[in-house]
């Protein structure tokens, strides 16, 4: 009977109620993009309790810069009890990037060359052949409601998505260095961006971005036990999304996707396998070459939605690696808690996760015939029919506070050296 109320006793301690927060400083360092600087506040309200660890509203803000000008400034918004029986997640972002990777089209078909880009040289143009400036601003809301008393649910939702593209700005990242000052102009050493409008590939008409307002529909089937990290269930969507020249759009486009995720609880609350595999591809219309990398999906995990490769994608492949008019890509992973901590009124558990991560083109983008005015030999970019599966594979740390504030850290590493060498990602919650 003793042994039994102190489980009861455990039980009740870890049943949050009322507001709590979870907060980290955002600091980190890159060569190319200076310090990062900034913070991260995450606030969940859980009520009287009666359905932790569900939440009933999530307000996460970070506010984060790097000294070279990228940052991110954002609000991400989710509850299903603002309108009881209704899911609302709503995301507000300001993402300016001084350097979006770039590496073409096509995964393999697009040649990456290490050997193009100099680290170690004080000219940031040798740096940047790789990358192009993006600004992007962003207003999602995705609402789902029950079908019936099923697991369904039904999905509507609306993405403004405003791309600002141009050549990276090196003379502001040399600023300072005097080494630089004394070699060539930019634009007689153009990057890959630059150069894919040289020769035709990315129209005038696109080359600085533009407006694409998406509005979309699907069926979502889920089933999971804890959204954050579940350790069982299924959760599975389709969805259609489709952007108009009447709504604002530069071009018309709709694109289709179907993600499957499952769960299985492979030792009760410690040990679980995970899965997901997502097909998305165009199934009408020119989509734009610089929204070509987003990823749809019913719920962000992170401040980005691209890829594939990256931190949200296929970790350790380098970011944008493989674009294309449709893709198909997968993650595994093993997650362990392998230790579980009552500190400062809080509950914390210690994870551990193994991954292998895939993902290749399935609809390639047309390229061969839009190149012109090329006066390079074509096979120092383009390897075509090279595409194939790209993979990595890696681990990671997780440290969860109250089973829903989830800091994360990945390193994974490529297998593939077209697909560069390895990433090492920090930041928040499961990758799915």
């Amino acid at each position: 009977m003793a042994q039994q109320n102190n489980q009861q006793d455990n039980e009740k301690k870890e049943i949050k109620t009322g507001w709590n927060m979870g907060a980290l400083p955002a600091i980190s360092f890159d060569s190319d993009l200076g310090f990062q600087y900034g913070a991260v506040v995450n606030f969940f309200n859980y009520g009287d309790g009666s359905n932790y660890p569900a939440y009933n509203h999530s307000l996460y803000f970070e506010v984060s810069r790097y000294t070279k000008g990228s940052g991110t400034y954002r609000f991400y918004y989710d509850s299903e009890s603002l309108i009881p029986g209704i899911e609302i997640t709503t995301d507000l972002s300001y993402l300016p990037d001084q350097a979006y990777d770039f590496f073409g089209f096509n995964g393999y078909e697009a040649v990456y060359n290490k050997n193009w880009i100099d680290d170690k040289s004080p000219d940031y143009r040798t740096r940047m052949f790789y990358k192009f400036h993006q600004k992007l601003f962003r207003f999602k809301t995705d609402i789902q409601g029950d079908w019936g008393d099923s697991n369904f649910r039904w999905l509507v939702g609306f993405n403004l998505l405003d791309f600002n593209i141009s050549s990276v700005d090196v003379d502001k990242l040399n600023k300072g260095k005097k080494e630089a000052d004394k070699l060539p102009p930019v634009s007689e050493q153009p990057g890959l961006y630059e150069k894919y409008q040289q020769w035709g590939i990315i129209s005038p008409k696109e080359a600085n971005g533009g407006f694409v307002p998406i509005v979309k529909a699907g069926v979502v089937y889920d089933t999971r036990d804890n959204k954050p990290n579940p350790m069982h269930g299924i959760w599975a969507e389709a969805e259609l999304a489709t952007a108009q020249k009447f709504m604002g759009a530069e071009s018309s486009f709709a694109k289709l996707s179907i993600t499957q995720r499952q769960y299985f609880t492979l030792i009760k609350n410690d040990l679980s396998f995970a899965y997901r595999v997502q097909w998305q591809q165009t199934i009408g219309g020119h989509a734009p070459f610089y929204y070509q990398p987003q990823i749809i999906s019913s719920a962000l995990r992170g401040s980005s939605s691209s890829g594939l490769g990256g931190a949200k994608t296929l970790r350790g492949i380098l970011r944008n690696r493989i674009v294309g008019d449709g893709f198909v890509m997968g993650n595994t992973e093993m997650r362990w808690k392998f230790a579980r901590i009552e500190k400062w009124n809080q509950h914390f558990y210690c994870g551990l996760n193994g991954f292998l991560d895939f993902g290749r083109v399935v609809k390639k983008m047309d390229i061969r015939n839009k190149i012109s005015n090329m006066n390079e030999p074509m096979n120092q970019y383009f390897n075509f029919g090279a595409e194939k599966m790209h993979y990595s594979v890696g681990g990671g740390l997780r440290l969860a506070m109250n089973q829903n504030f989830i800091a994360a850290l990945d390193y994974g590493i490529a297998l593939d050296k077209q697909d560069g060498d390895t990433g090492i990602y920090i930041g928040l919650n499961y990758l799915f």
